[in-house]
């Protein structure tokens, strides 16, 4: 049933309509009074109010997400043991991605009508997504990303979703490493404006060293709604299925985000409806949306 469903995915990519993803899981965390500082920021309500987790996730499948992605953002041993799990962060890594995993599946396979929804299982920049300097030597990367992908895989997520980067360094080892399993791998990179990674490397740089590891899909995230404009012509012209979900706020030092309003749902759905006619198989929101912006994404795709 799980190859079945991933093939239903792959397949799904290569035709029919703009594929919607969910929004924010963190800071819809926060909105909702659930504490999330860092480091552990969105892990800990795995710990602490998992029903909250999958309430938020049912949001999305009920606002028209057909893709949720699981809690794990910061389920590796190496935030664990940041937070004083010390030598028992490997196996709280793996229970935790487990019980994430397992709370995206219980809310996509109560998709009202029967509809498939599928879980990505999140695999984040090792440190900070906004420090491309903290990013960690080269052993690291490929130990660490890949015990966390074996963890992903063995809970039964349905495709791997490296998102965030903000060098090609960690990028293409991240990326290595979901190849490893045999799941669908989709590659998203943290950009300014001017389309240049975080590191400053240009994103036609990063898109092109991801060629020979051919992920399904790349794309950007985590960046103000209409910064991705510069990116659009450069995912396009790859020829590739390409995606978009953006950010609606900043970066903060202790409580991981601060969210903004400024932007409305409805004004949201309009850039998600450039995304689109530029080409992109897959839209949504990253830090800051809502289930009201899924909802609204929704709306404008289906009209």
């Amino acid at each position: 049933m799980d190859r079945d469903r991933r093939q239903a995915l792959r397949t799904r990519l290569a035709g029919g309509a703009t594929l919607l993803l969910d929004g924010a899981t963190g800071t819809e965390l926060e909105r909702r009074g659930a504490p999330t500082r860092l480091p552990l920021w969105s892990a800990q309500a795995l710990q602490r109010d998992p029903a909250l987790v999958a309430r938020i996730h049912a949001d999305y499948v009920e606002a028209g997400a057909e893709i949720v992605t699981a809690n794990t953002f910061r389920t590796q041993a190496r935030t664990l043991a940041r937070a004083g799990a010390g030598a028992d962060a490997p196996g709280c890594a793996r229970e935790l991605s487990a019980l994430a995993v397992a709370l995206a599946r219980g809310a996509a396979d109560a998709a009202p009508g029967g509809r498939t929804v599928w879980v990505a299982g999140s695999m984040p920049p090792l440190e900070d997504c906004y420090r491309p300097d903290l990013v960690p030597e080269g052993e690291a990367l490929a130990r660490e990303h890949a015990e966390h992908a074996r963890h992903l895989a063995e809970a039964g997520a349905d495709l791997l979703l490296v998102e965030t980067m903000n060098t090609i360094r960690e990028a293409l080892a991240a990326t290595r490493a979901a190849r490893s399993t045999d799941l669908p791998v989709w590659v998203s990179f943290a950009c300014d404006g001017a389309a240049r990674l975080l590191s400053g490397e240009p994103l036609a740089d990063a898109l092109a060293a991801l060629e020979g590891l051919a992920p399904e899909l790349v794309g950007v995230n985590c960046l103000p709604p209409g910064a991705a404009a510069a990116a659009l012509p450069l995912l396009s012209e790859r020829g590739r299925s390409f995606g978009v979900y953006a950010n609606l706020g900043a970066p903060t030092d202790d409580g991981g985000w601060t969210r903004s309003d400024d932007c409305t749902p409805t004004e949201f759905a309009e850039h998600a409806q450039r995304w689109r006619a530029a080409g992109a198989r897959a839209v949504g929101g990253c830090c800051g949306t809502r289930p009201e912006h899924i909802r609204a994404i929704r709306a404008a795709l289906s009209s």
